[in-house]
């Protein structure tokens, strides 16, 4: 019996059919068993059907129309004098139409028809799922809608899940934040925190980090609200509110299941940081989202839900903050040279920068003549990551269990080598890949510019001017008044 036990496994392992399952017809076995999957529409085609009636026309080439444009969402709003249609490209909202008021009843009920929602509710929010053909990619519309003074609104949120398919190498464009956040994910055990504001590219970056750790050798669960993507050899499971099943009864459940990996969509409350923590504790690798401005004010975050200090410094290994910023359009973006205000705002010095080539947007009406084919005349052309890495060391997990205040936990992650999300911003600005103007729409305020500055005078530890001594706390030299940069 051992030896056919052993025939067995050999055989399993080698790839060849185990002969367990040699007198069945598997291929018979599954039919009747397992629903076949519906195919997705192609919405090309079905917009082209004379049999449709024109709301449904309509609203299949809006759909193309936002897809062709690589719009991330689209805004369908019901006003007092039309329905406006509006697209964000780029994190940038622009209108595109404006439908006649008239018209807002159909379009709503026809993409609540489309999303499988309960037409006849109209008091309420839903939310619902649109999965659509183009261009040979598969496309999931997020549905959400939402009673407004003049009608419905509805957003649909556009995920395309080959864009997933990407490595950190096509994320982050340091090759120093891109070690260490690869460093961080192929630790055993502990907690990753991604922070930033919605439609920061948060489940972008984790999806990224478990490609990389996705092997057969290792069992990776997730638990999401919603599954945004679907990932290849990955158990995903939806929250369901309704039925009980919220993100600490998944992780729960997950704890009974043999995983190694675990990622929890977003951690918004006690039960689930609890969970979470216990899991990194006790030999999982925990990746999750939490909501807050940068790295540093994570700690405090937690500590407002409850969760126990001491709990954080012994899990935690690392909290990435992030942001996505406009990437300037190749094709026709100018070369300038800022002037000395300018540049202060962002506490550089004009002499230090007058090696690099600044540039900004070229921006025009689009279809007007000499508009940018590639840009459309928005300036703009894609998004690039800004990123914070904080990596947790002796020193941060102590000030951590003592209850140390943000702003000292943010002095120790700079003086361990941390790159602010402001210093990150201005270095894609010298690269070529944004401008300063958008770096101050999205990054600038006056902590992180306190916090670059800190970070330059702790890189310098003797006086240019005058070549004395410097204290790290100190921002200017107290003998020749000279600024550290």
């Amino acid at each position: 019996m051992n030896s056919d036990i052993a025939n067995l496994w050999k055989s399993t392992g080698s790839g060849e059919r185990s002969s367990l399952f040699g007198d069945l017809d598997l291929g018979q076995a599954a039919v009747g068993q397992v629903e076949a999957p519906l195919d997705a529409v192609d919405l090309e085609v079905s917009s082209q059907d004379t049999n449709l009636s024109p709301v449904m026309s309509l609203v299949d080439r809006v759909l193309i129309e936002a897809l062709t444009h690589s719009a991330s969402d689209i805004h369908i709003e019901p006003q007092e004098d039309g329905l406006l249609i509006r697209f964000r490209q780029d994190g940038v909202l622009r209108n595109v139409e404006t439908l006649p008021r008239n018209l807002t009843p159909a379009i709503t009920s026809r993409l609540k028809i489309m999303a499988d929602l309960d037409i006849a509710e109209r008091r309420m929010p839903q939310d619902g799922r649109i999965r659509r053909n183009f261009r040979g990619r598969t496309m999931d519309f997020r549905v959400s809608t939402l009673p407004s003074r003049h009608g419905e609104k509805v957003v649909l949120r556009l995920l395309d899940s080959g864009n997933t398919q990407l490595g950190l190498e096509s994320l982050i464009t340091d090759p120093v934040a891109r070690a260490t956040l690869r460093d961080l994910g192929a630790k055993p055990f502990g907690m990753i925190l991604v922070t930033g504001p919605t439609g920061s590219g948060k489940s972008t970056t984790l999806y990224a980090l478990l490609s990389e750790r996705n092997d057969p050798s290792i069992n990776i669960s997730t638990v999401e609200d919603p599954i945004e993507y679907t990932l290849k050899g990955i158990t995903q499971t939806q929250v369901n509110r309704e039925k009980g099943l919220d993100f600490a009864t998944a992780l729960r459940a997950f704890m009974r299941q043999d995983p190694d990996v675990l990622l929890v969509g977003e951690t918004r409350d006690l039960e689930t940081a609890r969970t979470a923590i216990e899991a990194a504790l006790t030999g999982h690798l925990v990746l999750t989202t939490l909501h807050c401005n940068d790295a540093a004010s994570a700690f405090a975050r937690l500590d407002e839900m409850g969760v126990e200090p001491f709990l954080v410094s012994a899990s935690l290994l690392g909290v990435i903050s992030q942001r996505l910023v406009r990437r300037l359009c190749e094709q026709c973006r100018s070369p300038y040279r800022p002037d000395t205000e300018e540049l202060a705002r962002f506490g550089l010095v004009a002499s230090d920068e007058s090696s690099i080539t600044f540039y900004r947007a070229t921006t025009m009406q689009a279809g007007s003549e000499g508009c940018c084919p590639n840009c459309q005349g928005r300036g703009y052309a894609g998004r690039v990551g800004v990123f914070e890495i904080l990596r947790m060391n002796e020193s941060l997990s102590s000030a951590v269990a003592k209850r140390a205040s943000t702003e000292e936990l943010r002095r120790l992650a700079l003086e361990g080598g941390m790159k602010t999300l402001l210093g990150y911003g201005l270095d894609l600005v010298r690269q070529g890949l944004t401008t300063l103007e958008e770096v101050e729409r999205m990054l600038l305020t006056d902590t992180g510019l306190e916090s670059e500055r800190r970070a330059r005078a702790l890189s310098t530890l003797t006086c240019r001017g005058c070549g004395a001594g410097l204290q790290d706390e100190w921002l200017e030299c107290p003998y020749c008044l000279r600024v550290r940069r």
